[in-house]
């Protein structure tokens, strides 16, 4: 399947990094350490979420009010510039990305040029839109592999946690979450007996991750 046809819309997209990030939170006490993040004010209007696998890759997410841009790093992909002697980003990715949501990509921590995949979708446009690039036969950008680290379902993070965290989470209050139920310290407890809810919950406060 095209990597796009993934992605749901950007208010949704949002929304849905945010609960991952919250849960992650309930989940990990040490934040570097954590698979998903949110940021709600990296800049003035601009949010910014982060996917990082511990081995190498990440994706990041941007919300501002122009539109919204994603950009990609596998670092096994031959599109890495690490892969190239010239070390350079690979030709195409950035093409005809607008200059309003390719502006955000400047942002001290993003590093702009550990990329193998660029993804945006302005306000007006009706789809995600990605780059023209052509790829070695063969070759993979890393897309598909890393969008399909967001979990789009209760089930789906369930799972997750079980394979990542090695933690075993109790369904009906993670799709309590999914549903967007404010998240009370009991629920923090029932996720995550052995974490100091009531400290979670704080934090959970200063990143305005809940309501």
């Amino acid at each position: 399947m095209n990597p796009l046809e993934l992605l749901p819309e950007p208010e949704s997209l949002k929304k849905l990094m945010i609960v991952q990030a919250a849960l992650n939170t309930i989940l990990c006490e040490t934040e570097w350490l954590r698979y998903h993040r949110f940021v709600q004010e990296l800049d003035e209007g601009v949010c910014v979420a982060k996917i990082d696998n511990g081995a190498g890759d990440h994706l990041i997410l941007l919300f501002s009010v122009e539109g919204s841009i994603i950009k990609g790093f596998d670092h096994e992909s031959p599109l890495s510039p690490y892969a190239q002697d010239e070390h350079r980003v690979w030709p195409g990715i950035y093409d005809n990305v607008p200059s309003e949501l390719f502006s955000h990509l400047e942002h001290e921590g993003i590093a702009k040029e550990d990329v193998t995949f660029c993804i945006w979708r302005k306000n007006s446009d009706s789809s995600w839109q990605k780059g023209k690039v052509k790829m070695p036969r063969g070759a993979d950008d890393g897309s598909a592999f890393l969008i399909g680290a967001i979990y789009r379902t209760p089930e789906e993070f369930v799972q997750f946690a079980k394979d990542y965290y090695e933690l075993a989470l109790p369904a009906e209050v993670v799709e309590q979450v999914y549903e967007g139920v404010p998240i009370t310290i009991e629920m923090i407890q029932m996720l995550n007996p052995d974490c100091a809810a009531e400290e979670v919950y704080r934090e959970l406060e200063s990143m305005r991750l809940v309501k």
